[in-house]
């Protein structure tokens, strides 16, 4: 894969600067505070650390832009594209300076400029340090300040192209794990193994990081966040492989569920077989769902009909789909009461799953985009209950 292929155009950072300023204006904002995370990759391209070095993007509802940065970090924030174009100025502090008081002093002469009133509240970053907004609340006194998800929640979770580009390669990258994994030796090696087996082969495809491998058998298979263990797998059990990590900033998260049939062709029980098959139909139907306009938690809600109908509605533990994108989990949320209309470029899982504990579980996941015209479909590795050797 080209370097260029991994890569948001340099332009894109202009656009959605534009963009974040417009969604001050309209929330009514004297501007936004974003540190390390996902909202500043998104308007900088930066990636970091959150670190006790404060690291500030400062977007004043009119005038310059600054990006307050320890002097350590000053020339990889020279680098990104929205400093290369001119958008924002480095700022850099030394190891002695108060960086709170320097950002105080950079937004309170530019929020005068703008004519923003001193009621406005200030938008901060939702993964900034409790430190760091202690020592900004200090410097502030009698400011108010509010999540600034209320700024950056609209412009994240809807994906431009270059956005579904990237997902779509780290969803085909996580496809072609996962099935290596379900066509190879199972029978006889721990959960750890496997899922260190998965770690490296997302790395193999193509992935900057390998986040998370849950590699779930037999009765673990009903613990959906397991945590791979020494449990060595045999014949005749469920493995629940969830898995996912990142490709050039955007996240992978796919999950399937296989039956281990071993040497003998253990056949699984028809109990198994019935709930599997619920399952993928929860997961079709609420995939169907699926176009623009549809609130949110209607997705949700044409999973669990499925599978209440069923029969199994209280093994239904969790919400059926979340956000993705820059994050793992991020908005929307398919979950009843998120009311959200879904748009085209929302990119989200839709992963209905049903779990006996002390028996087995089934989750099968696929990452969706809703379209214009319905649901694409970013997964293509197959729903069908694979049966595998092992």
């Amino acid at each position: 894969m080209s370097e260029s292929a991994r890569q948001i155009p340099a332009d894109r950072y202009a656009a959605r600067l534009s963009a974040c300023r417009e969604a001050i204006m309209e929330r009514r904002f004297a501007g936004v505070l974003i540190g390390v995370g996902p909202d500043l990759r998104y308007v900088t391209g930066f990636v970091g650390e959150p670190m006790e070095r404060i690291t500030l993007l400062v977007v004043p509802r009119e005038g310059p832009v600054s990006f307050v940065v320890p002097h350590l970090e000053a020339q990889k924030a020279g680098a990104t594209p929205l400093v290369r174009g001119g958008l924002a100025e480095v700022i850099p502090f030394d190891e002695t300076d108060d960086a709170a008081a320097l950002v105080a002093d950079l937004f309170a002469p530019r929020q005068l400029a703008s004519g923003a009133a001193a009621w406005e509240p200030i938008g901060l970053s939702d993964r900034l340090w409790a430190m760091h907004v202690l020592a900004l609340q200090a410097v502030l006194p009698g400011r108010k300040f509010e999540p600034a998800s209320a700024v950056m929640r609209d412009l994240r979770q809807v994906k431009d192209a270059d956005e579904a580009r990237l997902l779509s390669l780290a969803a085909a990258a996580a496809d072609r794990t996962v099935d290596a994994i379900a066509s190879g030796r199972l029978v006889g090696r721990t959960e750890a193994e496997i899922s260190r087996e998965i770690r490296g082969r997302l790395i193999d495809e193509g992935h900057d990081l390998a986040d998370f491998a849950i590699v779930g058998s037999g009765p673990n298979s009903a613990s959906p966040h397991h945590d791979a263990s020494d449990r060595v797998i045999v014949a005749g059990e469920p493995i629940v492989l969830d898995i996912g990590g990142t490709l050039a900033g955007y996240c992978s998260d796919t999950t399937r569920t296989v039956w281990v049939g071993g040497e003998a062709g253990v056949a699984p029980e028809p109990e198994f077989v019935r709930v599997f098959e619920l399952v993928r139909e929860a997961q079709a139907k609420a995939t169907a769902v699926v176009r623009p306009g549809v609130p949110a938690e209607q997705v949700d809600a044409a999973a669990r009909a499925v599978i209440s109908t069923g029969g199994y509605g209280e093994f239904f533990t969790h919400r059926v789909g979340h956000g993705i994108g820059l994050e793992v989990h991020e908005d929307p949320y398919m979950v009843a009461g998120n009311a959200t209309p879904l748009a085209p470029g929302m990119a989200f899982s839709v992963e209905p799953g049903i779990y006996f504990p002390g028996r087995w579980g089934v989750r099968l996941e696929n990452i969706v985009m809703c379209a214009p015209d319905g649901a694409s479909v970013l997964n293509r590795s197959s729903l069908d209950l694979r049966v595998v050797r092992g």
